[in-house]
Formats: C-alpha cells, structure tokens, sequence
C-alpha cells in the first residue's frame, strides 16, 4: 500500500520523467539505425575464435538454474572463464596433435557417479555394464542429445588429462638443481658491511614524475597492465525511520498491549476487543499484528536477543516483556512456558568403513571390523571417561577430532535421525554406540539447554511514507544540483558526507561497501555516460546512491594515481642510490663507513638459502650474492639491495661436505614445483588475444 501510494503522490512527476526516458531513448534510434549491431552477434573472441552469443546465453542459464542464488553476471563470469580456458587448451590439444577414441572417452564417462555407479547401467554383479549403458540411449533416443553434450564434456577431460600428464612429465628436477639447492642451504659465508639506508634520506629530497612513472611501467607493462576501469565517488542519502517514526511505531506496539474500544457497526454500539495482555487466543493475536509470524520453537537463552535475554528467558508463562528493541524491530513478547531440553550438546568418535557417507576416510575397513574397532573404544571409554577426548583425537574419522569429538549445541532433528535419537531420549552423561549412515558412533551427552516458547508481536523500524517522500525529494534536489554545479560543493552545502571513491571494471558487481549494485557499474560504462556524468539510483532497503564519474580509465598501462602507491617508493630508491654511492668513497671498510656516516656491521653464517641481514635490515640476496662471490678479504663495489646500498667485505666462506647424492633435495624441489603445472592457463591467458564483448549484451 506505501509502495501505490507514493506512486499515486508523484504520478504527474512519473509521467513527465517516463516521457523523457522514451525520448531519450527513441531519438538515438532515429539517427543510429542498428546501434546495437556493433556488440555482433558474438560474446567475444579467443584469438580469433568467436564465442556465439546465443550459445553462451544458454550456458549463462543452465548455471544461473543450478546455482543457489547464483546472478547473471557472477554466471556469465563463470562460464566466460570456462569457455577461455577451453579455448585455449583445445588449441594447444589440436597444435600437439592429442586424440581420443571411445575406450578413454568412455572411462571418463565411467568415473562420474552419476554414470559409473548409476543401478540402470550395472550389471547383476553391480559392475558398470558398457552395453547396458549403449542400449538404454539406443532406446531411449529423445536422451541423445544428453549423451552427446556429456561424450564432449568427456573428450574434453581425457584430452585435458593426457595434456597434463605430458606436462607433468616436462616439469622434472635434475641432479644439479639438486646439488644447487642443497649449497645454497649448507654453504655460508661471514662477512662485514658497510650500510647506507634509504631511509637516512628524506622522501622529500627526491621528486618523482608523472612521466617517469610512466617511463618505469613501460618497462614492466605485463606488470601494470590494467582493464578499462571507472572511479565512481557518491553519496548515500538513506531511505530510513525518523525519531518520530520510531516513537510513532513505539506508541502502536504499546497500545497493543492494553484493551481497545471500538464501534462494532452491527451491534451498533461500542465494544472492548481484549489487548496482548488478555488476548484469548494469543496466536491469532500475534499473526493479526505482528509483521514476523508466529513462531512455536523453544528457544534457547544462548538464542534470544543478547541484551534482553535475561528479562526475557526468565519470563513467568502468560507474562509480557516489552517493548524492546531487536535488530530493525520493535517487539513486545508473552512467554508460553518453558521446555527442557530443547538443545544438546555432544561429542562422538566416529568410525568409518568402505561404502559410508564419510568423505577422505582415513582408512579402508570393513563395516565388520568398524564394529569392532567401535565396541573396543566404548569399552575403554567406560572404563576410563576420561579417556574420551584422546581416544576422539586419535581415532575419529571426521573434522570434530581436532575439537575432542564435540559437535556443539544442536537442535532436535539437526543430526541423522538414530544419532539424534539417542541424545534427546537420553541423559547429560550417557554415553552409548549408535550406528548411522557415516559409520559407528561413540556418543557422550556433554549437556542440555533448556528453553523458553514466545509469543512475539515485532514490528519494523522503517521510514513512514513522509519521511520517504522528504528523502526522495532530498536525493533528487542533489543529483539536480549536483549535475548542474559542483558535486563537493552541493555535498557540503546540503550537510552529506560523500563516500571516497570506487574503481569497477566492466563486469564486476560490487559497488564499495554497498555490495552487488551492478546497475550502477553498468551505467558507468555505457556509451552515454561521460567523464563527469551524475545519475541517481534507487536501493531496496537501503535509500538513494547518488552517483559521480570522477575518471574513465581506458585499459592499457595503470593510470598514474592507482600506479604511485606502488612505483614511486621503487624510483626514489633508485634516485637515492646515486646519493648515498656519492657518500661511499675509499679504499678500505673503515674508510667507506667514515664517508658514508654508518658504522661496520658483521653477518655470520649467512645462507643464500635464507639471505637475511640482522638488526631489523630483512632480506637481502644481491648482498649475500656478492659476499660469497668474493675472495676472502676483498671488498666489492657499492651494491643496490632492497633497503640500502651496501658494501661488503668477505671475511671468510665455508663450503658444505660434499654428498654423494642430492635425492633429498631434489625431492624437495619437485615438491615445490608440485603446483607449477596451474601455471599454464594464466600463462596461455596473457598471451592469446581476447574480446570481451559481454557487456553489450546487458550482463
């Protein structure tokens, strides 16, 4: 009704803004014929490869209706991934020439569940059965269109599987790098230095340009590459209760709770409808005058509002606590008696077998020797209680081990139906064997919560139709004002803080710290919004975003603003170096550090495996690299390192005994290039050529 009845009160402003909206919209659509064509028919392209658009759409759908909750731009994200990645890796598959006939086509089929251990396609031994498998689509034909979108998906995974292999089989560790890594680890050097910091030079002695910083990322342009992004500043004007709002929906709930005289037309005369308080049928009550139904669940003390949880727990039957505020309600509660026991808290050791619902066992066993396992463990349990949490540590086949077995507080029904059995019809202290589909259970009732059923009568907290109406018209004053003067200026003068401002590329959705608003990303990339461009936008439960364009970043190198937090600490370094090597004159240690101002520091039994410098310096490799490439008693150049210019002065360099065999260590190289084989997508991603063309299609 608030909703009809705002449009009614600005129905004359509605009709002249829909007018301009048709206008706006035709009048292009007069002088540009077919504007919508230059998006093409495709969604974008893989080095050349077109990606159809009504292809990709039906994709786009199917994630959208098997996602929870999933939107259409996260799902066209998704699937835009894939359908790159499959690009790419299709192309590497036919440049390697890799094929696949039915037989590994078919394995792949076999190891989806759904398929290998489907009851239609197993024989009478329970064995997948491939004829029984041919013969069900043979004669189920309307299925064959599944079949042949699952036999691609399949071929796609078994050419990926030999692709990965062959990979695999590329990504080897040699002797040598073996031996390297073991020298780099037990060969050390000592040696003494002299420092000069970057930090002993002001940042305001060394000026950094826009066009040096430029200079510097062309360099490093895989590094600051960046997408076609926009920084959007705004201002919130939220949609919510006033003071008298409150007060006003305060004074409602409170009359709710006294008796009520009303004129009953036919008894034409007055009469007393009986408030909270004496209301017969306290349900009933409730459903007629709360915005939140009634709820029959006995509720915990742990459960209810934190700061009324006493008052409110402790509450005799038929008595009313109120009102009080929880979350964006104001309730007034009757209690409906209490309830013992409506929550229990457990531990349990869970034993496994092959067949059961565990994920990852930690062992394979049969269910006859899970049994027994578990019968031996209650055994020990009882003889020793406290003995439990051990015993749940070292033999649980579920995440709980690591917590001693406890499951927590949990409600009835929370848990398979013969674990929760046993808790609930049992006592604190009980402990028992219970079999489940997971396993056998070794269960102890650790405690019970008792609880308390209300009868709440809540209503929300929200703006009145005035007070909506005053904001409505706030918003539109700024973004009028806004659009035809200063953004700041208008901010400041009608007393709104302006948000600071958010960079989005094309297809993402969350706006700041308002969440997924991608109708505002979307109008800050379209053709018709400039740099500058002001536009508000309506959001549910939330109010009025007021929107600015503050800069359009095209893609290419990171714009200099975003780049300088990053770039110009390394160009003042670099600057500083110059500095402080001019300070760095003699030809001995003592006489360097004389010149520079610092004193003589010495590093011991430094590795090139863990090049750190004490004293707060950290890492610093180039250092260390330098140390052990000089001959006892030399002194090397002035050296850039991370956090200074430095020079050392070999003291001295002991070689590690010399191993017969490095295996240890070429183990643990090929440990670490373990992951390596992750690498390929993102590396054939940065160099295929891709259009995105997602967002002319309204995602």
């Amino acid at each position: 009704m608030a909703v009809l009845a705002k449009i009614r009160q600005r129905s004359a402003l509605m009709i002249i803004v829909i007018a301009f909206a048709l206008f706006a919209f035709l009048v292009p659509s007069l002088f540009n014929k077919g504007n919508f064509g230059k998006s093409s028919k495709d969604v974008g392209s893989i080095n050349g490869k077109n990606i159809s658009f009504e292809d990709f759409r039906v994709k786009v759908s199917n994630v959208e209706k098997s996602g929870q909750g999933i939107t259409s731009t996260a799902a066209a994200n998704r699937v835009w991934d894939q359908e790159v990645s499959i690009a790419l890796l299709t192309a590497e598959f036919d440049k390697l020439g890799i094929r696949v006939g039915e037989k590994a086509i078919m394995e792949v089929l076999k190891s989806d569940q759904n398929i290998g251990k489907n009851p239609i396609f197993l024989n009478a031994a329970g064995v997948f059965d491939e004829a029984k498998f041919k013969e069900y689509f043979k004669s189920n034909p309307q299925q064959a269109q599944v079949l042949k979108d699952r036999e691609k998906d399949a071929e796609l995974n078994a050419k990926y599987q030999i692709y990965s292999n062959l990979v695999k089989a590329g990504l080897y560790t040699t002797e040598a790098e073996g031996k390297l890594k073991y020298e780099m680890e037990a060969n050390k050097v000592n040696f003494s230095y002299v420092a000069g910091l970057y930090s002993t030079i002001k940042d305001s002695e060394v000026k950094v340009s826009d066009d040096e910083i430029v200079a510097f990322m062309k360099k490093n342009e895989k590094k600051y590459k960046a997408e076609e992004s926009r920084e959007i500043k705004y201002v919130l004007i939220e949609d919510k209760a006033s003071k008298e709002d409150e007060n006003e929906i305060k004074t409602k709930i409170n009359a709710l709770l006294s008796d009520r005289t009303k004129y009953d037309e036919k008894a034409k005369a007055n009469i007393t409808e009986p408030g909270f308080k004496a209301a017969k049928n306290t349900i009933e009550f409730v459903n007629s005058n709360s915005d939140i139904p009634y709820d029959s669940t006995y509720v915990a003390k742990k459960d209810l509002p934190a700061v009324d949880a006493d008052k409110l727990y402790n509450l005799a039957p038929g008595e009313i606590y109120g009102p009080y505020v929880n979350g964006k309600y104001y309730c007034i509660s009757k209690s409906m008696g209490r309830k013992v026991g409506v929550n229990a808290k457990a531990s349990h050791i869970l034993i496994s077998y092959e067949g059961t619902q565990v994920p990852n066992q930690k062992e394979k066993r049969t269910k006859e020797q899970a049994k027994a396992k578990a019968e031996a463990i209650l055994a020990q349990v009882n003889a020793n209680p406290n003995s439990f949490l051990m015993l749940a540590f070292t033999n649980s086949d579920d995440s709980s081990a690591q917590r001693g077995g406890d499951l927590g507080y949990f409600g009835p029904n929370q848990m398979v139906k013969p674990f929760n059995d046993f808790v609930f019809n049992n006592s604190i202290g009980k402990v028992g064997l219970v079999e489940t589909p997971f396993g056998f259970h070794i269960i102890k009732i650790t405690d019970k919560q008792d609880g308390i059923r209300l009868a709440t009568i809540a209503q929300k907290i929200e703006a009145s139709e005035a007070t909506s109406d005053k904001v409505f018209t706030e918003a539109t004053k700024f973004e009028m004002d806004a659009t035809a003067k200063d953004f700041d200026q208008t901010a400041k003068e009608m007393k709104l803080t302006i948000a600071p401002a958010v960079t989005e590329k094309i297809m993402d959705e969350n706006f700041g710290a308002l969440g997924n608003q991608r109708n505002i990303v979307r109008w800050a990339f379209e053709d018709g919004t400039s740099l500058g461009a002001v536009k508000r936008f309506e959001v549910a439960n939330l109010g009025h975003v007021i929107a600015k364009v503050t800069k359009i970043n095209k893609a290419g190198l990171t714009s200099v603003d975003i780049a300088r937090p990053f770039v110009e600490s390394i160009l003042k370094n670099k600057k500083k170096v110059e500095l402080i090597k001019a300070k760095m004159k003699g030809t001995s240690l003592e006489a360097i550090a004389k010149t520079a101002g610092s004193a003589i520091q010495q590093a011991t039994d430094v590795t090139m495996q863990n090049p750190v410098l004490t004293g707060g310096v950290g890492q610093e490799p180039k250092v260390v690299g330098n140390a052990f490439a000089l001959a006892a008693g030399k002194i090397s150049a002035p050296i850039e390192g991370n956090t200074g210019v430095y020079v050392v002065k070999n003291t001295s360099s002991v070689k590690a005994p010399v191993l017969k065999s490095h295996a240890e260590y070429v183990a643990k190289l090929k440990a670490q290039s373990a992951g390596d084989g992750n690498r390929v997508i993102p590396a054939l991603k940065a160099n295929a050529e891709i259009k995105d063309n997602r967002s002319h299609f309204n995602y």
